[in-house]
């Protein structure tokens, strides 16, 4: 049982840290979602631009919320 409060505490601290990462370097991590998402695009042709397009910004707006989480 105290293993799994450990657990819940490690994962609330992970959680912390994935925000305070957010926060303090969310611009690049968009700018790198960004890269990743055009060179995907470059290597399926286009085939999937819309997609690729709605994961990318599904993506930087979750990054944004987890920023905005430590205020």
């Amino acid at each position: 049982m105290f293993d799994q409060l450990k657990n819940l505490k490690n994962l609330k601290d992970l959680k912390d840290k994935v925000e305070d990462v957010a926060e303090a370097h969310g611009g690049k991590i968009s700018d790198g979602l960004e890269k990743v998402g055009h060179f995907i695009d470059d290597k399926t042709g286009g085939k999937h631009s819309d997609k690729i397009d709605t994961a990318v910004d599904k993506a930087q707006d979750y990054i944004g919320k987890l920023g905005d989480q430590k205020h």
